[in-house]
């Protein structure tokens, strides 16, 4: 059968809940945080929920140990591979580590030296390939064939994203009366698990994605109708430049209210806002949520709005603010 004729695996949120309990053991319930100065910026009720204090400093430690602690012994046997530009890739590699299985991830030869020291921490053997797409999954395939690993992507992953709904599983557990949910979008696994489970269990809770300028694909995706994919954008988010598949853009074309873009400048300025207001180590790919607010605050002004803050693992030695 044709690879574009083929039926999608779509999750249900019985694989949520399923994934709820499978994790547990290996997976913090992060907490939600609020800020009084960064509501009267906002003209709206702010509830940060921090993932960037999940397990391997990520979000994607849901999604990859959901898909790892569900693998069959003859589907470890070889361990497990993905491509990332980091979060999944250290998050693969914690999960296959707790499990005793080995990790081999493709990341960008760009990809920031902490989240690739943190790969190498819980015992991920990398790869190196050009910061494209393209490059990524050539380079991918032959280490795919040669090690026979499982293959677990990033984001178009049944497993994933089951895994990934389990953070608005929690937030909807600990704030009540919200209006609306809304986190980063790259590929798309944590705004297609923020869908599966919202439209199942908060239906009227609006769910919106943020997004740089500079890799805007998802944005124009969106407003043509069909997934548009860009190669290698640039931007300081370095965990969005991936574009959407055909599993995300089924959640994001049926359940995503809008897509707001942002300037690599007001990225910055959220991220410090996060820094030094909440005391929070944020990375720019999580910092796309609060500036998309302040930038469309007569979307949100007035309203409980949760905020899914997706990482922290940033490379402290190149702070954004002290680039020339």
């Amino acid at each position: 059968m044709n690879k574009q004729t083929e039926p999608l695996n779509i999750p249900t949120y019985n694989d949520v809940i399923v994934a709820h309990e499978r994790i547990a053991p290996y997976v913090h319930k992060t907490p939600v945080m609020t800020s009084t100065a960064i509501d009267r910026m906002s003209d709206a009720t702010l509830f940060f929920k921090l993932e960037s204090l999940q397990k391997a400093g990520a979000f994607k430690v849901r999604g990859a140990s959901n898909a790892v602690f569900g693998l069959t012994e003859e589907q470890a046997k070889n361990g497990v591979a993905t491509h990332s530009s980091g979060n999944h890739a250290l998050s693969l590699s914690y999960a296959a580590g707790r499990r005793g299985i080995p990790c081999h991830v493709v990341m960008p030869r760009t990809a920031p030296e902490a989240k690739k020291q943190a790969v190498k921490g819980y015992g991920g053997v990398i790869t190196e390939c050009e910061p494209s797409t393209s490059s990524r999954e050539e380079v991918f395939a032959e280490v795919e064939r040669e090690t026979g690993a499982e293959f677990v992507h990033p984001y178009n992953d049944p497993r994933v994203i089951a895994g990934q709904g389990t953070c608005s599983r929690e937030l909807v557990d600990q704030v009540e009366g919200l209006d609306a949910v809304i986190a980063p979008i790259g590929g798309g696994g944590m705004i297609s698990g923020t869908c599966l489970t919202l439209s199942n269990i908060a239906p009227h809770i609006d769910i919106y994605a943020a997004e740089p300028e500079q890799a805007d694909d998802a944005f124009r995706s969106l407003r043509a109708g069909h997934i548009i994919a860009d190669d290698a954008p640039v931007t300081i988010a370095d965990g969005l430049k991936v574009p959407l598949k055909e599993l995300t853009w089924h959640f994001v074309s049926n359940h995503v209210k809008d897509i707001l873009t942002v300037s690599e400048q007001e990225i910055v300025e959220a991220m410090k806002i996060l820094w030094v207001r909440m005391k929070q180590i944020i990375e720019p790919s999580c910092a796309v949520t609060l500036a998309a607010i302040l930038k469309n605050q007569e979307v949100f002004s007035g309203k409980r709005v949760g905020v899914i803050i997706t990482g922290g693992n940033v490379d402290i030695d190149k702070l954004p603010w002290y680039q020339s």
